[in-house]
């Protein structure tokens, strides 16, 4: 057996080292057993040598093809090694080392070029997603906080600092700059996720409202900038990167011109290879039993908003119960014997009312830190999923109104022209009205054909954001993983602190303060 590197021939298999076998083996598409490009070049930026050098190993291997096969893996691998030894990469070199072992080049640590493989033979198929939340998650982490002084000389108003980790930067933005970055967004991804905008309120906006509002763009962002297609596009790049005045109108001015993701996709001419026969049968059933999905995790959301609540209550409820002993304590009124008739209880209680108010105090300060964590890890979680599929139903609405309508409005219009066509040979119209009306029926059915692929990307899209929702439903076991952690944690703290306070309440109370004869404590 011999490996042709090219002009190279008869290369013995003894001479391929173990190196560059593991290599292939960790690069090479599993179904085509090639190499891409992408993760050619990405290999040969890890030999560190200069961008000259590279270009020449490049030239010396690319087969015009977008990949390349065993042979050429190993070809580029043995020049690399040669550059790295100082030689000048060429075929000649390979020539003269026929019967020896090729050399091993130093690439470093290769997790980074393998992943880039392992994602590139993942998408091979582009009706299907292949991504876990996880993956998803590592697209970017968003953050949006309020800046705490208002902006502006007579009209103030809030401004959001926003950062992304993948573009690492830091913005800041008003709520307008959101509108105009959701508009443009529908314009330009009509068949994609697009999650509503929280309202604007323009008088009264008190802090409840402001951190809510807060918390939905923050949904909003991290929705878009983990989407494996829209977070690609130009207009989200300038969203988080743009540091100029007036990012509402500079966003549109640059971007209204901009076409709808169909008129540019690469996949568009061949939208209906992507489009089963049975999609819109399994697209009903699928919408359907999205819609049962959002219902429940809509009612499971009401659940934890009430846990919450009720920890907030609590907290409440604990907070008003010390101050009320620590008024006790310090109620004013002498106490005579003929109050008390000779017992001194309630001057030994009022002593211990003190101590133990403060300890209530805690009981409410660990009841708040537990509807915060109630709040953010599981009701925020609940929410992004809830804004996944509400964001569903509306594009599922979208395409009936939009594509759909258009496409029928298209099939009506050809059968009218084909009806008047035939009525006007039948009725020996004159060959110039005939002629008119197959031209217009030539360019109607050019529109038909665009609008049938119009509508088939459009079920291909949908297709997609149906396998992302579902891959976004494993926020609801981290969900549920979290709601179990804090409330162990949550009744932990608080058992803690009341055990804290029974010691107490013996010592500062009366020893012989016991249970009633008739059962009541």
């Amino acid at each position: 057996m011999s490996f042709n590197f090219g002009s190279c021939r008869g290369i013995k298999p003894g001479c391929i080292p173990a190196f560059y076998r593991e290599v292939y083996e960790k690069i090479c598409s599993p179904t085509s057993g090639n190499v891409e490009r992408e993760v050619f070049k990405s290999l040969l930026v890890k030999s560190q040598l200069s961008s000259p050098v590279l270009s020449q190993i490049w030239e010396l291997v690319d087969s015009k093809t977008g990949y390349l096969t065993r042979s050429g893996l190993y070809k580029g691998l043995a020049l690399v090694a040669f550059a790295q030894q100082g030689k000048h990469p060429s075929d000649k070199l390979l020539e003269n080392s026929e019967s020896q072992e090729l050399p091993v080049p130093v690439l470093g640590d290769l997790s980074e070029v393998t992943l880039l493989a392992q994602r590139l033979h993942k998408g091979s198929n582009p009706a299907k997603l292949n991504l876990t939340y996880s993956d998803i998650c590592n697209l970017d982490t968003i953050e949006v906080n309020l800046v705490p002084e208002k902006k502006g000389i007579f009209l103030k108003h809030v401004e959001y600092q926003v950062t992304s980790k993948r573009f690492n930067s830091i913005v800041y933005r008003r709520y307008n700059d959101f509108v105009s970055l959701h508009e443009l967004l529908l314009a330009r991804f009509p068949y994609r996720l697009i999650p509503k905008l929280p309202p604007k309120k323009i008088v009264g906006a008190d802090s409840q409202f402001l951190e809510e509002r807060r918390r939905s763009l923050l949904r909003f962002l991290t929705v878009i900038a983990r989407h494996p297609v829209v977070s690609k596009d130009h207009i989200v790049q300038f969203f988080f990167t743009y540091t100029g005045e007036e990012t509402q109108h500079k966003i549109r001015e640059v971007f209204r011109r901009v076409p709808d993701e169909f008129a540019t996709s690469e996949l568009s001419s061949r939208a209906k290879e992507l489009v089963p026969p049975e999609t819109l049968t399994e697209f009903a059933n699928s919408r359907d039993q999205i819609r049962v999905i959002l219902l429940g995790i809509s009612r499971l959301k009401n659940i934890a908003d009430c846990l919450a609540i009720r920890s907030h209550s609590y907290a409440v409820d604990m907070a008003e119960l010390g101050t009320q002993l620590s008024n006790l304590a310090s109620e004013p009124h002498g106490t005579t014997a003929w109050a008390t008739g000779g017992s001194t209880i309630w001057q030994e209680m009022k002593k211990g009312f003190h101590i133990i108010s403060k300890e209530f105090n805690l009981l409410s300060t660990r009841a708040l830190q537990q509807a915060v964590r109630e709040e953010t890890m599981v009701c925020e979680r609940l929410n992004l999923l809830l804004d996944v599929l509400v964001a569903h139903r509306i594009l599922c609405e979208r395409h009936e109104r939009g594509v759909s309508a258009d496409h029928q409005r298209a099939l009506s219009t050809m059968l009218s022209l084909k009806k008047r066509q035939m009525q006007g040979v039948i009725r020996g119209t004159d060959s110039d009205t005939v002629e008119y009306l197959e031209n217009k029926m030539v360019a109607q059915e050019s529109v038909i054909a665009n609008v049938e692929l119009r509508n088939c990307f459009s079920l291909h899209c949908l297709h997609m954001e149906t396998q992302l929702v579902h891959a976004h439903l494993e926020i609801l076991a981290t969900v549920l993983q979290s709601l179990v952690n804090v409330q162990i944690r949550g009744h932990s703290e608080l058992a803690e602190v009341w055990k804290l306070i029974e010691p107490t309440i013996m010592k500062c109370l009366p020893e012989k303060t016991t249970s009633g004869s008739n059962g009541i404590s």
